[in-house]
């Protein structure tokens, strides 16, 4: 499997903290199937800032480990940006990274509890740069789901979305699992990942969430989102199937 979200560089967000921690997610990840991680730090959320060069050069640290180590992963650049007004300027500049630096697919977060009003103009000046934006986690943020119908439209615009492992496997709760399914029924989101941070609370949970859609959903479902990543990493078009929006459940007793 290909993890695209992971915060396993250490110390420069708050995922591993050293090295060790960073060799022990490794392990981790080989032993549920995983042999390629996109190294995702936070960038520009407030706390960190992590730009392009520094990144790379943190991918190419760990990558000599991991060999030293005997650990089969390979370890590829990427970059988890919150969405700010200055991100195209700081892309042409050189300081923000798409994932696997293929120049095709970009991460955005957006904060937990909104959506900015100026998402919907970003985006399309993202597009402009010939990128495709991916927006991590949309199930977990509180705006997208009280109005899935935001999600829709930016979908519909040609914006992709990744959901959370944990997300499917219930760990960040009912509603936010119910979402998330919701999201996979419509065709909203089009990729899973980690979004590993550490091996206790935040862990992958890779496997057990791709056993939970194979047996959910069926093995089509699982291959799309496979098959999404390594195109990704690749820089290729990833397969979307036409996005619906997702239906408001009617209460008991009214039709």
């Amino acid at each position: 499997m290909i993890d695209l979200h992971c915060h396993i560089l250490h110390g420069i967000d708050d995922g591993a903290q050293t090295i060790e921690d960073s060799l022990h997610m490794a392990k981790q990840a080989v032993s549920e199937g995983i042999h390629t991680i996109v190294a995702t730090p936070h960038h520009q959320n407030g706390k960190y800032i992590n730009e392009k060069n520094e990144i790379v050069q943190h991918v190419e640290q760990l990558n000599t480990y991991l060999l030293q180590e005997n650990i089969p992963l390979t370890i590829l650049p990427g970059q988890e940006s919150r969405i700010y007004g200055e991100i195209i300027k700081d892309y042409q500049n050189g300081k923000i990274l798409t994932l696997n630096q293929t120049g095709k697919y970009l991460f955005i977060e957006l904060p937990s509890g909104q959506v900015p009003k100026f998402t919907e103009k970003l985006v399309y000046d993202i597009q402009s740069e010939g990128l495709t934006p991916i927006i991590v986690h949309p199930e977990r943020n509180g705006r997208l789901i009280e109005d899935p119908d935001i999600l829709y439209n930016l979908v519909n615009k040609g914006v992709l979305t990744q959901i959370t492992a944990s997300s499917l496997t219930g760990r960040f709760g009912k509603r936010i699992k119910k979402f998330s399914m919701d999201l996979i029924e419509a065709n909203l989101t089009h990729m899973i990942a980690s979004d590993a941070h550490n091996l206790s609370g935040r862990n992958f949970y890779m496997q057990e969430a791709s056993e939970w859609i194979a047996s959910e959903y069926g093995m089509d479902t699982l291959y799309m989102f496979h098959e999404n990543a390594e195109a990704v990493i690749k820089g290729y078009v990833c397969f979307q199937d036409t996005p619906q929006q997702v239906k408001k459940k009617k209460f008991l007793g009214i039709f």
